[in-house]
């Protein structure tokens, strides 16, 4: 956008900033990310059928055997194993499946980095180690979903708890990790992963347990010490 951008755009009554970043991005690409979403979200298989290799009856698999609606959470259970588990999707298709993923979403969020010199949204630190908290008791508890991992779990056990929430406007989703790394380390079930979305804003982050420093021994958020610490602080918890 010219002359001023967003800014000038809020400045009409009426006008906030979900509001101005829905017309920039109209005026910008002619489409609206947050339309094509809830759209996906009303009729999941026609959004899956997009895809390269994923014909009617394989969305109507994804869709029934993975409780899946949109191509954000699609891309969840094409990293974290869940996709190869569908019938008829091996690691072959599955590969074309995350790689045709990855073009859609980041032409949907082309966008953004066009129209703003700002980092996208993330959700507080504070509001991250909620999540993992609540979803490590949850898990202890056996109160969560399991699903069977494709990679590292050779008799397809359905051992990894995911759960899904939304807060404070974010839906977020909470599984531990399922990586090479943390297998090795043996953290399976100390490093939390969250994947984060609201209005147009993505990502995910890990939260782990410090192993030094001023935080040794309770949980942070991996590359966002310095914020767990200040939460820590305004809670009392870290001097």
């Amino acid at each position: 956008m010219e002359l001023g951008g967003h800014g000038r755009l809020e400045e009409i009554p009426g006008v906030g900033r979900s509001l101005s970043r829905a017309i920039a991005e109209i005026v910008e690409t002619g489409r609206l990310g947050l339309l094509e979403r809830l759209e996906a979200e009303r009729s999941p298989e026609d959004a899956f059928q997009r895809l390269p290799g994923v014909g009617p009856e394989l969305a109507r698999r994804i869709h029934e055997e993975l409780g899946i609606t949109s191509l954000e959470e699609l891309e969840v259970a094409a990293h974290d194993g869940r996709l190869e588990s569908v019938e008829g999707i091996g690691g072959k298709r599955a590969q074309g499946i995350r790689d045709a993923l990855a073009g859609v979403l980041a032409r949907r969020g082309r966008w953004r980095a066009v129209e703003l010199d700002r980092r996208p949204l993330r959700p507080p630190a504070g509001l991250l180690l909620e999540v993992d908290r609540e979803y490590r008791t949850e898990a202890r508890l056996g109160h969560l979903r399991r699903i069977a991992p494709k990679r590292f779990n050779p008799g397809g056990e359905a051992w990894l708890p995911i759960m899904e929430v939304e807060r404070d406007g974010w839906r977020l989703t909470a599984l531990f990790s399922n990586t090479a790394r943390a297998h090795e380390l043996g953290r399976t079930h100390d490093w939390v992963v969250i994947y984060y979305h609201r209005d147009g804003d993505d990502g995910q982050c890990t939260v782990v347990t410090a192993r030094s420093g001023r935080l040794r021994g309770v949980r942070v958020v991996r590359g966002r010490e310095p914020e767990c610490q200040r939460h820590y602080a305004e809670h009392r918890r870290v001097a």
